[in-house]
């Protein structure tokens, strides 16, 4: 190690603010999500989408008509879980919502998806920052993709396979890579009949 490497300050992670403040429920409540999300939500030998969607009822999500939850998914928090009609949740998508996570009618958010409301202050002292996700009615979240606190996902925008979204992205883009940055319009212009 060099000199300059012993100067670099190291942040006291026992010191660190926890992430109590964003459980928003007593322990009890936090423990007995963690059972029934594992008995009844994430478990892959749990094949129905209603008995997943009504324990997610059950502990406060609010989940429209007509949505599909495929096997595998984790719900942080179930309580800050907001779903439209007609949405289709794929397998192994992880919404880590320490925070509001709205997700608007008709969209679809594919598989391995991770969404996450939670980070760091990383420059002061690790202290839990949380900020909301919003995903528009009509989006449509690929798979693998990577979704922070404080983004919107705009009206039928689509984010590529792979692509981390730290940023805002207008209705009806494409977001891809990461960071994600725009490729071009979701929808071509219909020619106009005469």
């Amino acid at each position: 190690m060099s000199d300059k490497d012993d100067e670099t300050p190291v942040i006291p992670l026992r010191e660190a603010p926890g992430e109590r403040a964003a459980w928003g429920r007593s322990p009890l409540v936090i423990a007995a999500w963690m059972l029934v999300e594992w008995l009844l939500v994430t478990n892959a030998v749990q094949p129905s989408s209603r008995i997943r969607i009504a324990a997610l009822r059950a502990f406060g999500a609010t989940i429209g008509d007509g949505v599909i939850f495929r096997q595998r998914t984790r719900v942080k928090f179930p309580w800050n879980l907001e779903v439209g009609d007609d949405c289709w949740i794929g397998e192994g998508v992880w919404f880590h919502n320490q925070d509001r996570v709205v997700v608007g009618h008709d969209v679809v958010i594919s598989q391995e998806t991770f969404i996450t409301t939670g980070s760091h202050a990383h420059r002061r002292n690790m202290a839990l920052i949380t900020r909301p996700v919003v995903i528009e009615p009509g989006a449509w979240v690929t798979s693998r993709c990577i979704v922070t606190g404080g983004v919107t996902l705009g009206r039928s925008c689509l984010v590529s396979p792979g692509a981390v979204v730290m940023k805002d992205v207008p209705a009806g883009r494409i977001v891809a890579g990461n960071p994600g940055q725009d490729a071009g319009a979701r929808f071509q212009p219909q020619p106009k009949r005469g």
